[in-house]
This record gives structure tokens, C-alpha cells and sequence, in this order.
């Protein structure tokens, strides 16, 4: 019966491990609720009073500690510091495909992994900081949301401290 359940278990695992483009949002840590008293770990600002995609930040040293952060500008203007950059386990966006830019309807479901989402440089849309990147976790999402909004849809390895400012 224990050769059942391994096989079982490495069936399941193999099936899992061969599904589409929704694999991007499996994630280790799971996203943290944004609570109405959060602060942002950069700016200090209440999180939930602003619209536009938030980010959740896990480091390797502090386990299932979570920073949270008003908007993806700040969260990235956090990770892009050589410090944090190297200690960083996993970082989460919301995905604006899923979840309307304003305040009132911040939706914990709808977080993605960062370092596979697609983001929106330069468009209209502004966040708690101002300019934003809006984040997408699929790359057609963006495009719309760049032909809809402007801006140029970029990776996450084209994000620098000059696309920020």
C-alpha cells in the first residue's frame, strides 16, 4: 500500500508539473492579505488607500515574515538596493488582468510571481507613488492594457532604477 500511495503521489506530481501557462501562479509563500492598517515597508503609507497593483516581498532570513508595499514602484525601488536584491526569497504583484486599479477592491487571490509577470512602463495609471509599473502574469494582458493606457510592456529583468524615476 506504501508503493501505491508513492506511485499516486509521483503521478499526481507529474501531471501537475505539466500544466499550462497557470503554473505562474503557484507560488511558495502564499500572499498575505493586505489589512487596512498596513504600512508600506518603503514609504510607511497606508496601503489600502491607494489604488493600482501592490507587491509582497518574502526575504531568506526572515521565513515567512512578508513586506508589504503600496505599489509596485516602491516594492521594486526596495528590491533593486544591492542589499535587499541578494536576501530576496520570492516577491508577489497583483495581476491588474484580475483586479481594477482602484483601492476599494484589493484582492489577495490575484497576486503572481513577480520574476514571471509582465509589467507596463510609462502608462497613464498612477499608484499610491505616482508612476507605476502595472503588473500582468500574462504577457497579452499587457499589451492590451499598454494599448489601452500606454506605455512600452516590459520583463522583469528590464526593470532598473532608471525605468522608476
Amino acid at each position: 500500500s506504501l508503493t501505491l500511495i508513492m506511485a499516486l503521489a509521483l503521478t499526481v506530481t507529474s501531471l501537475t508539473s505539466c500544466s499550462d501557462k497557470t503554473e505562474q501562479q503557484k507560488v511558495i509563500h502564499k500572499a498575505v492579505a493586505m489589512e487596512s492598517g498596513d504600512e508600506c515597508h518603503l514609504c510607511g503609507m497606508l496601503i489600502t488607500r491607494f489604488g493600482g497593483p501592490k507587491g509582497e516581498v518574502f526575504r531568506k532570513e526572515t521565513g515567512s515574515q512578508v513586506f508589504k508595499f503600496c505599489s509596485t514602484r516602491d516594492m521594486f525601488s526596495y528590491y533593486l538596493d544591492p542589499e535587499n536584491k541578494r536576501n530576496v526569497a520570492q516577491m508577489l504583484v497583483h495581476d491588474m488582468s484580475k483586479m481594477p486599479w482602484g483601492s476599494e477592491s484589493i484582492d489577495d487571490k490575484h497576486f503572481t510571481d513577480a520574476k514571471k509577470a509582465w509589467y507596463v512602463h510609462g502608462s497613464e495609471k498612477t499608484g499610491a507613488m505616482g508612476k507605476t509599473l502595472a503588473s500582468f502574469s500574462l504577457e497579452k494582458d499587457a499589451q492590451a492594457f499598454a494599448k489601452e493606457f500606454g506605455g512600452n510592456v516590459i520583463t522583469f529583468d528590464a526593470i532598473n532604477l532608471s525605468i522608476l524615476m
